[in-house]
């Protein structure tokens, strides 16, 4: 009893931390000027954004080549029964998507569940013409800074063509303008969940994630097939706000919890005390004890 009441008051108690950056992607996923390539125009920013289309699916049968250049469909990430993170960059992005890739190694260092048994994790080139070989590089660069060799089979870089990539992108809502002056893509940065059976579940925008803020979205996306009874508690206390892409705290459910903790307490404390004094009313009844000769 005492250790679910102290797992209930860390629970209670425990801040919210959000260390999400939007690096001028606002919470509706738009760009700024500032953010685009030399070469893009400021007509285009209408065109970049990175809509929230929760619970949409995700084009399982959309055909790609994983680093091996063997051919693959999305569907195969998603028939393990475990919520699938999706990250959508390109290989030779001279900056934010280096950020992101960056943000997310960080953060999965961060949480204690594992790549593999608890979740799978998607990268994909939105470039068409990058290959294999560099989504290789890619992996090898981002396994070694995760530090953990064993989740190679679980974090898997694909390219593909323009009809797969622009099938995936618009189901997810990701929108971007390339700039043939400099080669580069203008887009927005953060990173996706799916639910087991390929539908979004929550988007986290920026290139730095709060550990606790991807665990608390791979529960939530796994329909509580992983985490602990903590991260459920912690699930009643946050609530996702697909406006800002962050979990905030509930107020209500913090103060209904903690008055159930209350009353835990005090029943607690009434029935320990009710038992000694029965205890003690026995002893009475029953007189001194004669002493053995």
């Amino acid at each position: 009893m005492k250790r679910a009441l102290f797992v209930l008051a860390v629970a209670i108690l425990w801040p919210a931390v959000s260390l999400a950056q939007y690096n001028g992607v606002p919470a509706n996923g738009m760009m700024s000027k500032g953010d685009l390539p030399a070469g893009v125009q400021p007509a285009d920013l209408q065109k970049v954004a990175f809509e929230q289309r929760l619970n949409a699916q995700i084009p399982l049968d959309a055909v790609f080549k994983d680093e091996s250049g063997r051919d693959v469909a999305l569907g195969d990430y998603f028939r393990h029964g475990k919520p699938v993170l999706l990250t959508l960059v390109y290989y030779d992005c001279p900056m934010l998507c280096t950020l992101v890739l960056n943000g997310l190694a960080g953060a999965m260092k961060g949480m204690s569940l594992e790549p593999g048994k608890d979740y799978e994790l998607v990268t994909v080139s939105f470039n068409p013409r990058e290959t294999p070989a560099l989504a290789a590089e890619k992996k090898a660069t981002y396994i070694k800074r995760y530090g953990h060799a064993e989740a190679a089979g679980a974090w898997h870089f694909l390219t593909g063509n323009d009809e797969s990539i622009k099938r995936l992108t618009e189901a997810v809502g990701f929108h971007y303008v390339y700039d043939q002056a400099t080669g580069q893509y203008a887009h927005a940065t953060g990173i996706m969940i799916a639910t087991p059976d390929g539908h979004l579940s929550k988007y986290l925008y920026g290139i730095e994630y709060a550990p606790r803020e991807i665990r608390m979205a791979l529960v939530d996306g796994s329909g509580g097939k992983i985490g602990t009874p903590v991260d459920r508690v912690l699930l009643y206390c946050y609530h996702y706000d697909p406006k800002t892409g962050k979990y905030g705290l509930v107020v209500m459910n913090v103060i209904r919890l903690a008055g159930l903790v209350t009353v835990v307490v005090l029943g607690s404390f009434v029935a320990v005390m009710a038992s000694r004094e029965r205890r003690r009313n026995r002893k009475e009844r029953a007189g001194p004890q004669p002493k053995a000769c």
